[in-house]
């Protein structure tokens, strides 16, 4: 696997980096392997996206000190199911396939275990838009689910995937 460049680094992400996220999702194809659509629902999301970082479970990549990444988990808030959670990674278009999506998975792992003992992380995403599928794969996390049909973008139906890994 690729490590990345001496240019990228990693910090705690701050609210005022939600500008980078809708900068990044203001290209419709960016929002393809998410659950939501439209102005509206992408700006909610982001926010909620964000929200996190005032828990420190969001991490931000840096090019040259400027934000090309955000990889945030989200946390549960129930005792119960508080040992895992879901996570969502974003890296900018023009810094993909450089090392960085795995570095900020690598990372979100150890947030995880290190800080808030979970157990697990799962994500989803939704297909035919997969981009991070190999990316998962390679560190070790597995499909868990597919639900067929699942939610309609646009006018077509497309099936959810879920994948998980347990932290050791």
């Amino acid at each position: 696997m690729k490590n990345p460049p001496a240019e990228f680094d990693i910090r705690y992400s701050t609210l005022d980096d939600l500008s980078f996220l809708e900068l990044w999702f203001s290209k419709e194809k960016e929002r393809d392997p998410f659950p939501f659509e439209g102005d509206y629902e992408t700006q909610e999301a982001l926010k909620n996206w964000i929200g996190f970082a005032k828990f420190h479970a969001s991490l931000t990549g840096t090019w040259s000190e400027v934000p090309c990444a955000i990889g945030t988990l989200f946390l549960m808030p129930y005792r119960k199911v508080s040992h895992h959670c879901s996570f969502y990674l974003m890296v900018e278009e023009k810094h993909r396939r450089k090392g960085i999506g795995t570095c900020m998975v690598r990372n979100l792992l150890n947030l995880a275990k290190k800080r808030f003992s979970l157990e697990g992380l799962h994500v989803e995403f939704y297909e035919p838009n997969v981009p991070m599928q190999a990316l998962l794969e390679q560190l070790n996390f597995a499909i868990f689910a597919r639900q067929e049909h699942f939610c309609k973008l646009g006018a077509a139906m497309h099936s959810r995937v879920l994948m998980e890994r347990g932290i050791e």
